[in-house]
C-alpha cells in the first residue's frame, strides 16, 4: 500500500517543482494590421521565477524583446549567448532558434516585454525537440 501511495505523490510533488520554474506569460495585447495583410502583432510580458527558463523553441516571428527588470541570458542557435540586464534589448528573427532564454538569478524574478510580428493566427511559440 505504501508503494503505491508514494509514487503518485512523488510525480505530484516532481511536477510542482518543475511547474514553479515555468514562466509566466500574460498576453497584453494583439492586433491585425490591415495595412500587411495576414499579418499581426502580439505584445505579451514574460515573468521568469528565480531560476526559471524557457523551453528551446521557435516563433516564426520577428521577435523584439526590451527587459523589464532582472537580468536573463538568451541566445539562438549559431549566436552568442548575452546577458541583458533592464533596459537592453534582443532581437529573434522569424527562422531563430532561441536555444537558451533564462533567468540569470536564482534568487530575483525577472520580467521582459516582448513583440511578436507574425502570421495572423499562427502561434506564438512551437517546441522544438
Amino acid at each position: 500500500m505504501m508503494k503505491k501511495l508514494f509514487v503518485p505523490v512523488l510525480l505530484c510533488l516532481m511536477t510542482g517543482t518543475v511547474l514553479a520554474q515555468e514562466p509566466k506569460v500574460t498576453s497584453l495585447m494583439s492586433k491585425e494590421l490591415k495595412d500587411i495583410p495576414g499579418k499581426e502583432v502580439l505584445m505579451i510580458t514574460v515573468e521568469y521565477p528565480p531560476g526559471g527558463a524557457d523551453p528551446i523553441h521557435r516563433h516564426n516571428a520577428y521577435g523584439f524583446i526590451y527587459v523589464l527588470e532582472g537580468t536573463v541570458i538568451m541566445q539562438v542557435e549559431g549566436g552568442k549567448s548575452v546577458t541583458l540586464t533592464a533596459g537592453e534589448t534582443f532581437y529573434e528573427g522569424p527562422k531563430d532558434v532561441h536555444v537558451i532564454g533564462r533567468n540569470a538569478s536564482s534568487t530575483k524574478p525577472a520580467k521582459f516585454l516582448v513583440f511578436l510580428l507574425k502570421e495572423a493566427g499562427a502561434p506564438a511559440l512551437i517546441p522544438v525537440k
